[in-house]
């Protein structure tokens, strides 16, 4: 039987797809690099992380509706593992909710993007991560990041060895 896909959520995908898009392109131009869709502890999935020239890391969680946003309780356990946390938004997105204490408005920043590029409306606060943990984050950064370019370049690499 054929799924129809529901129109919210084909639209929320495609509109998240380009404010990722967005986002990334305006990233590289502050020479940070990222990837997407990365898992980390506690089984939580950050979905932009990047990292800079300096080793800091940077995670930044994508929005595109406001129940999406008010309904994602468990974005703080994101904090421990970056020294800069952002999110994303569509242009015309209501970042009222983003002002409000519960989204920690003095360490978290805010960027509003489109498929094409993206600005960043309010910097985010740099709260350093300890050096066990950046260790850590930075190498399986590292290694995610090595692991999909290998799979890029050949599907059948992960079971050949």
């Amino acid at each position: 039987m054929l799924a129809i896909p529901d129109p919210v959520t084909a639209h929320d995908s495609l509109c998240a797809a380009e404010v990722a898009r967005g986002t990334v392109r305006m990233l590289l131009r502050h020479d940070l690099i990222a990837i997407g869709e990365v898992p980390l502890e506690g089984g939580r999935r950050a979905d932009l992380m990047a990292l800079d020239a300096r080793g800091n890391v940077v995670i930044v969680e994508i929005k595109v509706s406001r129940a999406d946003l008010l309904g994602d309780s468990k974005w703080t356990d994101y904090l421990g593992c970056c020294d800069r946390y952002f999110w994303a938004v569509p242009a015309g997105f209501d970042i009222s909710p983003l002002n409000g204490a519960a989204f920690l408005p003095g360490r978290t920043g805010i960027i509003v993007a489109d498929r094409y590029d993206a600005v960043i409306t309010r910097e985010a606060y740099t709260h350093p991560l300890p050096a066990p943990a950046r260790k850590r984050i930075t190498l399986a950064f590292a290694r995610r990041a090595a692991r999909r370019l290998t799979t890029a370049l050949d599907p059948e690499a992960d079971g050949a060895f």
